[in-house]
């Protein structure tokens, strides 16, 4: 034994171990295979290079080397070599193309570390193509511990084979095998590690391949670049583009760029084939493709690509365009392919001269779309591609004519076509436009990509319908086919849009008409709602009816802007506001006229409103202004026959001095509508006339209606009084008025009152009113009122009702009272006297009944003075055989008594 391997055992020994023998000759000898390993590394770098010039890569080529050594010791326990294991093919001009590798078989009953080196050279202008077929390594992602193979595809030098300083390609093990990976450039290395006992080739098998490296070279290179290139349309007018690993993973942390130059008229068309970039959002900030309209960074940017694209085509609008792609260095393993697509130079791409620029604008990267944009309420003119001259087959040009959107205004388009109009078309079963067509989309279809929905599809040499969108997109796309055609030619103009069901103005102005003959009830609300209406806007919703007809409005919903949260009805309307008319025509003229029945605004709905008779319709208007919006109303119209003028209650009141009026049903609930009475809600109407220079005093005394004047309004139930039949009226609902609101005094001798609800009323106590006739003069000649001042006739004094007003009973004060008859007492007294009464004829009997017996003798006929007892007396019973006796008992017995009152009778009958 050595004198190192005595040192060996003396330093073991030393620390207290108790080896055995051929451990320790085993670790020694282990030591001195590392060391021969070195050596037969070096020896392999040295004459490789002139093995692989000398045979060719056969199946022999392989060049294996391992830390083979001998072992001294039992070879029952050890084999006499461990297994080779690195591996290396180069391509040569007539060896094999391509081949498979696997895993290495190893025995490893230690459990060391074990590594194996793949290297495939490719020979210059060559690339190295590796794919796995069978991937199942033993270790666990995603740590990999104990079995795992790394992939380098960007190493420089093959003669290098410092790993640690090549960037990295993943780490792979469990069964998800690495995608195809293509050199950067001409070398791939592939490094296995196991440290399991037993290894076999089933664990991994994949194929190689040496692949030409031209098509990675693209126009020139740019110098001291990895992928710049230039490529002049004077030298190649098609051909392919590709990023530098295609189709395998692509590197990270590098940046190219692809500038496309062709001549003046020539523009470039770009179309992906194959687009696949990792995906970090959708604003691209990680990987990412960018395309510029022009030579350098700072032309218009087209777009920013990453992820996965489909059917992506880019055009120019110049001679020029400009690609970039960069890569961030990151730690994530991502495994995208990159891109591969064809480019082409061209003067037979479609002139853009077509598109008018004060209108519309080429949306750049497309060969001939266009957008067009509203300008608020601007108008302009499309033509099909090289109008007026015939356009060209092959070509597809879509039209995109936006309006407004946003949080003042909507949009919506009318397209109008004129003069022209041929696109051929030759019929074909179940198409009218087999070759080339014009569809129109009215409903935001692109938002959807449904290009295969439109809502018409046109050809021929007809012109078409005008059409309007139902938003504010309108689309067209035109395919000449393979034909040429004259093309067409329209007119477009963005009209606002205001989503209000009816008929709208031809001018486009907010101005909607509802027939009696078109529909007898239905819904309209202010400019889209339930969104906001716009600001500085004016609407008006006029109803016609039919002569034999009325019209009835009641809003569902109303929230309208004002300042003054506690005053929402009347003049105070100052911001944004609701007006009610009823619309007359005079006999003879076609000039309207209307009359104001009420503004309203903020949250107070106007009360259910019927059309008079005389008046052809109501109109509603609304007016907003400049500053803030909300989201305004909805109601209900009905369209209904006349009703005869004091349909459900009132009536036309004439010399009287005063009266009571009432909801129906007074004292008891008004009631919701009812489907069996006719008009289904209430409708009431009274016409107070008192004596000239006189006016009328109401008082509602006791009041109580459906709704909340500043908190929603009086849309289910409404009182309208009319003090001035010229003017507005009030209106009124709640519950209980204060005493200010309760009092109304006419302007003149005359004063209307109208009760009316609407089909969602639910019901109320509803209210009673004192009207009363007052003197219109400064001196009373009649009865003046103590507190309020009113000067009603003498004839109200003492009436018994209030007719002086709220917290004014002069009227009633010292008026002589009539007695009072109070039928409790008098049912009282009644009992008293009958009781005294019966109590005197009970003491007379009683009296009666004693006298006699003092007496010792009957009367002739029977006294009947207390229940169950009986008197009778006969002159002649002193034969009757009782010993004699002539005296009786006073109390017999009912056999006794009956017998005896026969008798008696029998004696008065003789008598």
């Amino acid at each position: 034994m050595g004198s190192l391997e005595e040192a060996a055992l003396d330093g073991m020994a030393g620390d207290g171990w108790q080896r055995d023998h051929h451990d320790v000759i085993a670790g020694v000898r282990m030591r001195r295979c590392l060391s021969l390993l070195a050596s037969l590394l070096l020896l392999h770098t040295i004459l490789l290079p002139q093995v692989a010039a000398h045979d060719g890569p056969s199946p022999e080529d392989w060049l294996l080397f391992s830390d083979e050594s001998e072992l001294d010791g039992d070879s029952a326990t050890y084999p006499t070599k461990e297994p080779k294991c690195d591996r290396k093919v180069v391509s040569s001009e007539n060896g094999l193309r391509e081949g498979e590798f696997d895993a290495p078989e190893l025995l490893n009953p230690e459990g060391h570390g074990r590594q194996c080196i793949y290297t495939f050279v490719a020979a210059p202008g060559e690339r190295v193509q590796i794919q796995f077929h069978r991937f199942n390594l033993r270790g666990t992602p995603p740590e990999c511990n104990h079995e795992y193979l790394d992939i380098y595809t960007e190493v420089k030098d093959p003669t290098n084979t410092d790993l640690l300083n090549s960037p990295f390609g993943g780490r792979y093990c469990g069964g998800i095998s690495p995608r195809l990976r293509v050199s950067l450039f001409t070398t791939v290395v592939i490094s296995f590690y196991t440290d399991i006992v037993n290894t076999t080739s089933d664990l991994f098998m994949g194929s190689y391949k040496f692949i030409n490296g031209s098509k990675y070279m693209l126009g020139d290179l740019v110098p001291d670049t990895l992928c710049g290139y230039v490529i002049h349309s004077e030298l190649q007018k098609n051909g392919q583009f590709l990023t530098l690993t295609y189709p395998g993973a692509y590197p990270k942390s590098i940046n190219c760029h692809y500038k496309f130059i062709g001549h003046k008229g020539q523009r470039i068309r770009l179309e992906f084939r194959d687009f696949d970039l990792f995906y970090g959002g959708p604003h691209c900030p990680f990987d990412h493709v960018k395309m510029f309209d022009g030579p350098s960074q700072i032309s218009p940017l087209i777009g920013t690509y990453c992820g996965q694209q489909r059917n992506l085509v880019i055009f120019s609008t110049g001679s020029t365009l400009l690609l970039t792609f960069n890569t961030l260095k990151r730690i994530a393993d991502t495994q995208n392919r990159g891109f591969q697509g064809i480019f082409n130079f061209s003067e037979s791409y479609v002139k853009l001269d077509f598109i008018k620029t004060e209108d519309a604008e080429h949306i750049r990267g497309t060969e001939c779309d266009q957008r067009i944009l509203s300008k608020k309420e601007s108008n302009g003119t499309v033509y099909s591609p090289n109008y007026p001259f015939p356009y060209l087959p092959n070509i597809v040009c879509r039209y995109f004519i936006y309006g407004l959107q946003d949080a003042q205004n909507l949009e919506s388009v009318r397209l109008q076509f004129f003069d022209r109009f041929d696109i051929p078309a030759k019929p074909k079963e179940g198409k009218n436009c087999s070759d080339g067509y014009l569809r129109i989309y009215l409903k935001g279809q692109e938002m959807e990509n449904a290009y295969d929905s439109p809502d018409y599809e046109v050809c021929g040499k007809t012109l078409p319908q005008t059409v309007m969108s139902s938003g504010p997109r309108l689309v067209m796309v035109f395919s000449s086919g393979k034909y040429h055609g004259g093309g067409f030619k329209a007119h477009y103009k963005f009209e606002t849009e205001y989503k209000i069901p009816g008929t709208p103005s031809p001018d486009g102005k907010c101005i909607f008409t509802y027939y009696s003959s078109s529909r007898k009830d239905g819904f309209f609300n202010s400019p889209r709602h339930p969104a906001n209406y716009p600001s500085n806007t004016t609407c008006e919703f006029t109803f016609q009816a039919n002569p034999d007809e009325q019209v009835r409005l009641a809003f569902n919903q109303f929230e309208l802007r004002t300042e003054r949260n506690n005053l929402t009805y009347g003049n105070h309307c100052q911001e944004d506001w609701v007006e009610i008319y009823n619309v007359y025509k005079p006999h003879g003229s076609e000039v309207e006229q209307g009359r104001l029945n009420g503004r309203y605004c903020g949250l107070a709905a106007p009360g259910p409103i019927e059309s008079e008779r005389e008046a052809i319709g109501l109109r509603v208007v609304l007016r907003t202004d400049h500053e803030h919006v909300f989201s305004g109303f909805e109601a209900r119209y009905q369209f209904k026959k006349k009703d005869t003028l004091f349909r459900d209650c009132g009536g036309n009141i004439t010399n009287e001095e005063y009266g009571i009026i009432h909801s129906p049903h007074w004292p008891n609930k008004y009631d919701g509508p009812d489907p069996d009475r006719q008009g289904g809600a209430f409708s009431c109407t009274w016409f107070i006339h008192v004596r000239p220079y006189h006016k009328i005093l109401l008082w509602l005394q006791s009041f109580s209606v459906e709704g909340n004047p500043q908190e929603r309004g009086c849309p289910a139930a409404v009182v309208r009084v009319w003090p001035d039949l010229d003017k507005v009226p009030i209106e009124l609902c709640g519950e209980g008025l204060s005493d200010d609101a309760s009092i109304i005094i006419s302007k003149s001798s005359l004063m209307r009152v109208a009760f009316l609800t609407a089909d969602r009323a639910v019901g109320a106590k509803g209210f009673e009113g004192i009207w009363t006739e007052i003197q219109d003069s400064p001196k009373c000649e009649q009865f003046l009122c103590s507190k309020n001042n009113f000067c009603i006739s003498k004839n109200l004094r003492c009436n018994r009702v209030p007719n002086c007003g709220v917290h004014d009973l002069s009227d009633e004060d010292n008026c002589a009272k009539d007695p009072v008859v109070n039928v409790l007492m008098l049912v009282g007294v009644g009992l008293g006297i009958s009781s005294v009464v019966l109590i005197v004829i009970c003491i007379w009997c009683h009296r009666k009944h004693v006298k006699r017996r003092e007496d010792g003798a009957l009367p002739h006929h029977v006294h009947v003075c207390e229940r169950g007892a009986r008197f009778a007396s006969v002159d002649s019973v002193g034969h009757s055989g009782i010993n004699g006796d002539r005296s009786l008992s006073p109390v017999l017995g009912a056999r006794q008594a009956h017998h005896l009152s026969r008798t008696s009778l029998r004696t008065e009958t003789v008598v």
